[in-house]
Formats: C-alpha cells, structure tokens, sequence
C-alpha cells in the first residue's frame, strides 16, 4: 500500500542548501503524492548530457527539489537514483529562450555532492555555478542576437566624377534634393541628375563640404567615385586566369 507521507529527507537537505548558497536562493520540494506529480516536466528542463541527464534515463524521478535564484537560474535537486549515498544537483535550462538560442552552448553538467549541504554549497558555488552562469550569459547573447532585427543599411548619396564635375543621379528624398541644391548642385532635367561644375574647384569644394555636412545631419553620407574605367581604343580586356587544378585526393 502507498505511504501518503512523503520522504522530506531530501526536502530538508535542498531548503537548507537554499541558504549557503550565494545570493537569494528559494527552495521548492516536489513530492510524489502518489504518483500525480510534474517530475517529468521538470526534468525536461535538466540541463545536462553527461551523468544526471544518464541517471534520469535509466531511472523514474519519485520526488524531487528545485531551487530557484532571484534572477530565475534554477538548480534540480533528485536522490542519486541508484546505489550510493548523496544528491545530484543540476542547472536547468531557461525556459523563455527559443531552441535556436542553444545552439553552440555546452551545457553546464551537473554534479554529484555529499548529503551534507554545507559542503555541497561550496561544490555547487565553485563547479557548478560558473559553468551555468556562463552558459545562461551564451544563450541570453544568443536569444537578443536572434531576436534582433538586422540594422538597416545606411543610406548614401553616391556624386561621381565626369569630367571636372560632380554628378549625383536626382535622390528621391525631397530633404536630400534641398540640401544639394542649397550646396550648389543644379539639376540637369534632361538626364535626371544633379550636376556641380567645376569652373572653381575651391568653390566646388566648399559645396562639397556643405553638401556632406547637411547630408550627415540627415542620416545620410556620402561616396566620392571615380566613372568606371573604359579600355582603350583597340585593346581587349585580360581575361582573369583559370584556377588551378587540383587533385579530387584530400589528405587527411
């Protein structure tokens, strides 16, 4: 027949381990109440490959306890399951972070400790908790990353040179045509451009700057180009050489 009253040996071990561990901890004991309990669940969240996440394969969970941090880290706290004497501690995965956030972060195994607390809050303090906390920072990093939009190429004003003068092909802000314009920049309707001339290269140069000044006020910069080169009369372009071959054979 079921005994109704669950075994707190493991209860009072995790509520004192609560208090030596460093910063705010809280203690919840998950008994068994027979056999209705959410132990599955949380051992899901066992964020281990190594010897825990072993145990918890080969072995049903009957009561467990889950410490939880103020800043919502949580460590599982389960007997060894088998033969010996002690407790297994692990960390446990976030639950607000996509899958994707994991991707390329070691989980931070747990540990087996003696059933004293004293003593496992020191092995948990120095072994397990940096481990967790550095692989909460990766997926934390990773989470933002993923759910960050990519930032918006800026936004150029590209004048090329033809000739002596400055052409910039008409943009379609009207902000951006008024600061050409008051920089000097006449359009050409004809070809839909702006043109600077450069009767005056020290005037066209102080409307250059004034240009790029109103234009960085704006968001926008801007890029000086030469045209593109044009081969001369009666030469043919190089061709870029072949690759070279290489043997289908990889070394090892």
């Amino acid at each position: 027949m079921h005994d109704p009253t669950p075994d707190t040996t493991l209860g009072s071990f995790a509520a004192v381990l609560a208090g030596e561990l460093p910063g705010a901890w809280t203690s919840t004991y998950h008994p068994d109440r027979g056999g209705n309990n959410d132990h599955d669940a949380l051992t899901d969240h066992v964020w281990d490959m190594n010897d825990v996440a072993d145990t918890l394969a080969k072995h049903t969970v009957d009561h467990c306890a889950v410490l939880t941090r103020d800043d919502g880290s949580r460590l599982f706290v389960a007997d060894p399951l088998g033969h010996g004497e002690g407790y297994l501690i692990a960390a446990m995965a976030p639950t607000d972070a996509p899958a994707e956030a994991f991707r390329g972060v070691r989980e931070p195994d747990g540990i087996a400790v003696d059933a004293d607390p004293f003593s496992a809050a020191e092995d948990i303090h120095y072994d397990l908790l940096p481990r967790y906390d550095k692989a909460l920072a990766q997926v934390r990093t990773n989470a933002v990353r993923l759910t960050t939009p990519p930032a918006a190429e800026p936004e150029h004003v590209v004048m090329t040179w033809s000739g002596d003068a400055l052409v910039v092909d008409k943009p379609d802000r009207d902000d951006i045509v008024q600061a050409l314009t008051e920089a000097g920049f006449a359009l050409d309707a004809e070809n839909d451009v702006f043109v600077l001339s450069g009767d005056d290269s020290a005037h066209q140069a102080a409307s250059v700057r004034a240009a790029g000044h109103r234009l960085s006020e704006l968001g926008v910069g801007v890029v000086l180009r030469n045209p593109p080169a044009r081969p001369a009369l009666g030469t043919t372009a190089v061709a870029p050489p072949s690759p070279p071959v290489t043997s289908p054979h990889r070394g090892r």
